[in-house]
């Protein structure tokens, strides 16, 4: 595949440093699940604005990326994921890491495409990039990060490379409808709402 580079267990130094000089960079996780304190953080993935991924193999048992932990706690250098909540908090219970800043495209989504209740991925990126994502891939083993098949390949990086675009196109929406304000304000309660998902409070907020 085009600009994409596969990494065990951290970013390189040299890597690590090319990230650092972009402005905001797209991030995506591949878990065995959906459960952090269950299921194994595998795979995480990193695209910056001139369309270069690296993918980086996290190794059953491992509990830091300190290059990794680096990137993604800077606070000059957003990051942009769909569905934040998820990979904020897996990163956080695997790896240590407190990412911020953080962008969500499918909150900024649901804010602005107000229109549609579709505001997966997959959905997203077809109607603001005229994209077809390949999905076939989602649900997959990926716990053999050593012998990733092309398709998981393909599909982890199809995962971050719309993603900076993506952001931008719903940023216009958003101010247009008079919700950005209130999309940042989200963003930034997700550190908070990360805490109480990972001590497993449910319906805090609820009567």
């Amino acid at each position: 595949m085009e600009d994409f580079q596969v990494c065990d267990r951290d970013l390189s130094d040299v890597i690590l440093s090319g990230y650092l000089q972009a402005e905001v960079i797209a991030v995506d996780t591949e878990t065995m699940g959906l459960l952090p304190q269950r299921d194994r953080l595998c795979l995480v993935q990193l695209c910056n604005p001139e369309g270069k991924v690296t993918a980086i193999r996290i190794a059953k048992g491992q509990t830091d990326a300190p290059n990794l932990k680096k990137l993604l706690e800077v606070t000059n250098v957003l990051k942009v994921f769909h569905f934040a909540r998820f990979d904020i908090a897996t990163l956080r219970y695997n790896l240590g890491i407190h990412v911020h800043p953080v962008f969500c495209t499918k909150i900024a989504s649901k804010l602005a495409r107000t229109y549609t209740q579709r505001h997966g991925l997959k959905d997203v990126v077809q109607e603001l990039e005229q994209v077809e994502l390949d999905k076939s891939a989602q649900s997959s083993d990926w716990g053999n990060a050593a012998n990733l098949s092309e398709a998981q390949l393909s599909y982890a990086a199809n995962d971050v490379r719309y993603l900076i675009n993506v952001r931008q196109k719903l940023i216009d929406m958003l101010k247009r409808e008079g919700r950005w304000e209130l999309a940042q304000e989200c963003f930034q309660c997700l550190p908070t709402i990360v805490s109480l998902d990972l001590l497993q409070f449910k319906d805090l907020f609820e009567h």
